[in-house]
Parts: structure tokens; sequence; C-alpha cells
């Protein structure tokens, strides 16, 4: 184990290898290029290696943009639900193409983005999330354009499409059927365009996916409508590549055994309490416990798992499967100190990329000489 003060996030880039291997057979069997979803994972300290598989990035935002031109090799995307009149021109020099999320964006961006690549978020209406709050295709989604005779009026002005509806997706029967769907509503359209973004939340990198028929389906939609087909992957590059590393700063109890830990699920894996999720650990024995945060917030709750042995002050715990949505989302909540961010080398060392201090957390707040 790293000798460096919890909490801190590891990542692992020999796990993250096998997913990039991932990436470039899905680029080599069918033709499609991976874009890294920024919003999901943005520490760049990584991106060298995942950029000898993947094609580049993709954006939700101005910032995102000038990461992705500034860090990663190939090609950029910029993609916002709304881009702002005061940084247009921005986005627009440190990206190769740009999408726009509505018709009446790319109307009014129309002249300022004119001799850029510019494509057009579409809304299929149909989706694979099991969470209302995560749903593109939810009910009054301001996500995309639906209506193909509305998008077919402003066709010469794109070339291209983002199609964005899957979530957390590993299941490719329907993948393929929501393609099908796609190609049955939009097919005149698609026949009209160079690109299609396919989006993220496709988790073909999870074990027994299978990979070969997901290549064949991309290669079957690129073919059928002669466009270049892209992928957004955020945590399908990334899962299973890092942890949590934290310790235990008390045991209490209240009917049952509770473990208090130097991190906090608010601040430090907030997707656990938006989607009231339980973190992961590698459970054995038949000792239980509760593991819990130590902020004020009475849910700050990992979850219970089971250990070989009774737990004890100062022990080391890892939470596993921690690399997206966390580093990203992490925040000052009770003043906490944010993890720190370890890499472990492909070559065995162990590199501490970033480490956070008062400094930042006063400057988070004010800049004032």
């Amino acid at each position: 184990m790293p000798p460096f003060q919890t909490p801190f996030y590891l990542i692992d880039e020999q796990k993250l290898t096998k997913n990039m291997d991932k990436m470039a057979y899905v680029a080599t069997h069918s033709g499609a290029k991976c874009l890294l979803a920024l919003k999901c994972f943005a520490t760049w300290p990584v991106f060298e290696l995942m950029s000898k598989a993947m094609a580049g990035t993709t954006s939700s935002s101005l910032y995102e943009v000038k990461l992705g031109r500034e860090k990663f090799a190939g090609e950029t995307h910029a993609y916002s639900v709304a881009w702002a009149d005061h940084e247009i021109d921005e986005v627009l020099a440190h990206s190769d193409k740009i999408i726009f999320n509505s018709l009446s964006q790319l109307a009014r961006f129309q002249q300022q983005s004119e001799g850029h690549v510019r494509g057009l978020r579409v809304n299929p209406q149909v989706s694979s999330s099991d969470f209302l709050l995560a749903d593109p295709a939810r009910p009054h989604s301001r996500l995309g354009e639906s209506d193909p005779e509305k998008i077919a009026r402003v066709i010469d002005k794109i070339s291209g499409f983002m199609f964005h509806n899957n979530c957390e997706n590993n299941n490719f029967a329907l993948f393929s059927s929501m393609l099908d769907h796609i190609e049955t509503t939009y097919g005149a359209l698609l026949a009209k365009v160079d690109w299609v973004s396919l989006g993220g939340g496709i988790h073909f990198t999870g074990e027994d996916y299978p990979l070969a028929d997901f290549c064949a389906r991309l290669k079957r939609f690129a073919e059928r409508f002669n466009v270049q087909v892209y992928l957004e992957p955020g945590e399908a590059a990334i899962t299973q590549t890092a942890t949590l590393e934290v310790s235990v700063l008390d045991i209490v109890h209240n009917h049952k055994d509770i473990a208090i830990v130097d991190s906090s699920i608010e601040a430090h894996m907030l997707d656990l309490l938006i989607y009231r999720q339980s973190a992961r650990l590698a459970e054995a024995g038949d000792y239980r416990y509760q593991i819990c945060g130590k902020s004020c917030l009475a849910g700050d709750i990992f979850g219970e798992f089971n250990f070989e042995s009774p737990l004890q002050v100062g022990d080391r715990l890892s939470i596993q499967d921690v690399a997206g949505y966390t580093m990203v989302k992490k925040n000052w909540f009770n003043g906490l100190t944010m993890p720190a961010i370890v890499v472990a080398r492909a070559d065995g060392s162990y590199q501490q990329v970033q480490r956070y201090s008062f400094a930042d957390y006063l400057a988070s707040f004010g800049n004032m000489a």
C-alpha cells in the first residue's frame, strides 16, 4: 500500500490499460472512435496513457473543452446544454467539432460558427436509464431535438449528430434495439451527415459483454449510413481502475457496530448520496460493520460490509471502483480535506499527482489581496 496520508483516490494504470485495450479493440473491429467523456473523469495525469487508445475527448463546458485540447491528444469535441455568448468564441478556438443542444442555439451562433464542424444533439425519446434524474429522454427533457421534420430544415448547416440516450447500459440487446429505433426514426437524416456520436453510458468494457457483437453492430450502422461513428465512454473507460483509500477513525455501537472513516460520501463520493447507492468493498468473514463518513450529515453512510476480523482504529479500507463521477464532483462540504490523488504507475511506482491544503479551501471562497 502506498505510504500516503488518507484519504486519497488511487488510480491503477495496469487496470486502466485493460480498459484501454478494449477501447483499441472496438476502434479496430468497428471503426468507431472513442472519446473520453470528461464530465465523468478528468484526472489528466493519466491522459497520456489513455490517449494511446482513445481518439480524443468530449465535453460539457468551456473548461472541459480547454482541458481536452490542452491535455489529451486527438480530437476535441465541444458540447454543452447551452453555450453563453461570452464563451462561444473560446469554445470554437479550442475545439474540432461543436455540437449544439438545440435548434435555437444553432441559429444563435450560426454566424460565429461558420466554417467550423457543427453537429446537433438529437433526443430519440428512448433511453436505458433506471433513474428519472439521469434519464435524458425523460418527459419534457431539454436535452436535444426530437422532431425529424424540424431537424431536416437545418441539415445543410450541420455535418453530424450526437445521440446520448444510454445510461449505465450493460445490456447489448437493449443497446441494439434502441439503435434500431434511431435508424428507423432518423434514417433519412442519418444518410445526409458525415459523422454520428452514439454518446456514452454503454458499459462495453464490463465482464462478459459481447464485444464482438457490439463491434459488428456499430460497423453495420456505420456502413449503412456511410458515417464515422463516435462513442463517448466515461465509466466504461475507467471502470474498476481506482479505489478510495480511507482510515478508520473511531468505532461506535448503536444496535450495530459502526466504523467512522476519514472520508465522506457527500464530499468525496456524491453519487452514492444522489442515487442512494452503497459503496463497494471486498467482503469476507462474519464481522459486520456499517461504514460511515465523518461529516455532520446523518446519512453519510458508505454501506454495511463484512470483515474477517474486528476493525480497529487506524485500519485502512479500500472503497472499490471509484474513478467515475468522484474526482470531478468532490467538494469542500464541512471543510473536510479533499482526498489526494495517487497514481499507481505501470512500472510499479506510486506518484501523488494532487494534494489539497487549507490554502485551497480558503481560495475556493475568496482571493482578496
